[in-house]
């Protein structure tokens, strides 16, 4: 895996990563250090996503109304691009949820990664494990602890 210095400028993040800009947890600091001088997308999904990881948060008593308020507008001001789910991007989403044996969700992430020519970068380790056994997806996609491993080497 690449060092974060060796990442293009130009990569997907998902929600996973998103929620640790804002919610301290690991990996939050190397998913800060990627916001860096870098042009982050993410499908409009983003939003949903993120918003309901925080509420999760609430039930589950891991954070209080309050934080999540507070973390979902600090989630607002990320530097991120969002870009429409359209017809031609849910066609190739689809195909990949099917190629993959993975959920539509996750692959709207790939989708997007794959149109813009750079990878996505997740904390899902369950999302990265499928796509690392696809010979041709692979290279798409980086998980986040392995980046923070390589790029904590002295």
């Amino acid at each position: 895996m690449p060092a974060l210095a060796d990442l293009p400028m130009t990569v997907v993040v998902d929600a996973s990563v998103g929620l640790k800009w804002v919610v301290t947890e690991a990996g939050s600091e190397i998913a800060v250090a990627l916001i860096e001088g870098r042009q982050l997308l993410v499908p409009d999904l983003f939003w949903i996503e993120t918003g309901n990881a925080l509420a999760a948060k609430v039930r589950r008593e891991e954070l209080s109304r309050a934080d999540a308020r507070d973390a979902w507008h600090d989630l607002l001001q990320a530097p991120v691009i969002a870009r429409p789910a359209t017809p031609d991007s849910l066609t190739a989403t689809l195909a990949l949820a099917q190629d993959i044996g993975h959920p539509l969700y996750d692959c709207l992430y790939l989708a997007l990664a794959i149109a813009e020519r750079c990878p996505v970068v997740t904390a899902d380790r369950r999302f990265a494990a499928v796509v690392q056994l696809h010979p041709s997806l692979a290279d798409r996609l980086i998980l986040l602890e392995e980046l923070t491993a390589n790029t904590m080497v002295p």
